[in-house]
């Protein structure tokens, strides 16, 4: 059973920066994807970031430039850091992680239940 846990989430100042961690338990067989997307009240969620297996990173528009998306292959942690954060930068952000939980499984996103970002002076 896999399992991830989104933590680093809270109130931030316009213009700072946040630092979010995702910490998997479980293992996978194989993995695609791992990435983080966000959600503000009333808005689709959205793509932020995503870290392929072949350490290729893929960026939203909104977060290129400011966001570095990483992993910890030791701990099986992902991070986000995003710097210059504005309102638009509120809302709730998941972590997920597109994989196959066992030879022969089909592939699936597994997520975690998010931890909220609120930016404000």
């Amino acid at each position: 059973q896999v399992q991830l846990v989104e933590s680093g989430g809270g109130l931030v100042q316009p213009g700072g920066s946040l630092r979010l961690s995702c910490a998997q338990s479980g293992n996978f067989f194989s993995v695609a994807s791992r990435g983080w997307y966000r959600q503000a009240p009333g808005r689709p969620r959205e793509l932020v970031a995503q870290i392929l297996e072949d350490r290729r990173t893929d960026y939203a528009g909104f977060a290129e430039g400011r966001s570095i998306i990483s992993r910890d292959r030791a701990t099986d942690t992902v991070y986000l850091q995003m710097r210059n954060v504005t309102p638009d930068d509120a809302g709730v952000y998941y972590c997920k992680i597109r994989g196959w939980i066992t030879r022969g499984a089909p592939i699936k996103d597994y997520w975690g239940q998010g931890t909220q970002v609120s930016v404000s002076s």
